[in-house]
């Protein structure tokens, strides 16, 4: 039985837990959510990021360091929990020694169950995990998260600015191997983007570099979709207009794709037509087609009527089918009816079996009847 379904009473032992460890402490900025830990209270100083690794090389034994920094605009909530129908569940404290535990984002767009709260959290809480003088991980929350330190010491830093910790941070970032298990180093860049501060928005355009890694370019490049509004986006604009990676650019459509500013699509559409890249534009075909809405439809028809290469409307005709039955289907039928290229027919004829629509049925009736 999982505990949030054990009644109110446990829900206000929990908060009053919270509460009176907050109390003990009596330190500015300590996050009120963190339970069972034994805290310590530092204040930040000048030069933090030589701070925290003094702090991290003094942790022998398992030690939790963290502080707080201002978030990035927008509704990025950050807790424990799990996804289920699109909704994200979440109960009880996040427990940090949890080997197996993760962090959910959700970003603004996504659907909430229960209340919605109008303005995301203000304050980014950033936990780094300290042992035999190392960092082994790093984790982030929002400030309304309750965290659960399982007992070990935590060394809370106070006065922190978000400046500060986006130093302290790449330090972390370009130090990593950049490998897909190199789990501080990929979250020490995820903290970046999500602290609210123009340095985290100088550090990604570095980390997208062209002599960067190419794995540390490609995250950093997600990261300005999902979490850097505006100016990720003109950062993203640029890269999908100069940049000479196909590879790159080609992600560079989904980033544009999962970019809340409105200029986004525009910019997808504006790849699918005009990129010299096959790839390129085969991608951002097929991202038009989940984003675009009505603007899909011209691009897509486009696509299949004058992009020389076979592979790309082959996609433009994979993303009709992706668009609402009444606009989709009759452009389908359309194209298997009406397109000089037999491949392009034979792949509208596919899509359209795969409808499962009365009007493509009474199209194939009619092609049989022939």
């Amino acid at each position: 039985m999982k505990i949030c379904e054990l009644g109110p009473k446990l829900v206000a032992i929990g908060f009053l837990a919270a509460f009176l460890q907050a109390a003990r402490a009596q330190a500015p900025q300590l996050v009120s959510q963190l339970i069972n830990a034994k805290t310590e209270t530092r204040a930040a100083s000048a030069d933090f990021p030589a701070q925290l690794k003094d702090i991290v090389r003094s942790q022998e034994q398992p030690a939790w360091v963290g502080y707080s920094v201002p978030a990035v605009e927008g509704n990025h909530q950050m807790c424990c929990g799990s996804y289920n129908d699109d909704e994200m569940n979440v109960c009880g404290a996040c427990r940090l020694e949890d080997q197996n535990g993760s962090t959910s984002i959700r970003t603004d767009g996504s659907k909430t169950s229960g209340t919605v709260k109008l303005e995301g959290p203000r304050q980014l809480v950033v936990m780094l995990r300290a042992e035999h003088g190392m960092v082994g991980r790093i984790r982030t929350f929002s400030e309304d998260c309750q965290l659960d330190a399982g007992g070990l010491p935590v060394v809370w830093l106070t006065g922190v600015s978000a400046s500060q910790s986006v130093a302290a941070l790449t330090e972390f970032v370009t130090s990593g191997t950049d490998a897909e298990g190199d789990n501080v180093a990929n979250s020490a860049l995820v903290a970046i983007a999500l602290t609210g501060d123009p340095s985290a928005d100088k550090a990604l355009e570095n980390f997208v570099a062209a002599s960067q890694p190419e794995k540390r370019r490609e995250r950093a490049a997600f990261w300005m979709g999902a979490a850097r509004g505006h100016s990720g986006y003109e950062e993203l604009q640029k890269l999908a207009r100069e940049d000479s990676s196909d590879e790159l650019r080609a992600k560079v459509a989904f980033d544009l794709f999962v970019s809340h500013d409105p200029a986004a699509t525009d910019e997808i559409i504006r790849m699918a037509k005009d990129d010299q890249s096959s790839r390129v534009r085969e991608q951002a075909i097929f991202w038009v087609a989940q984003k675009a809405g009505q603007k899909a439809e011209a691009t897509l028809t486009a696509a299949i009527e004058n992009d020389p290469d076979t592979e790309v409307k082959k996609r433009a005709v994979f993303g009709l089918s992706q668009l609402p039955r009444d606009e989709g289907v009759p452009l389908l039928i359309q194209v298997a009816k009406t397109n000089e290229n037999p491949v392009v027919r034979k792949q509208a004829i596919f899509w359209l079996g795969q409808s499962h629509d009365p009007r493509a049925l009474a199209f194939f009736e009619e092609i049989l009847a022939r």
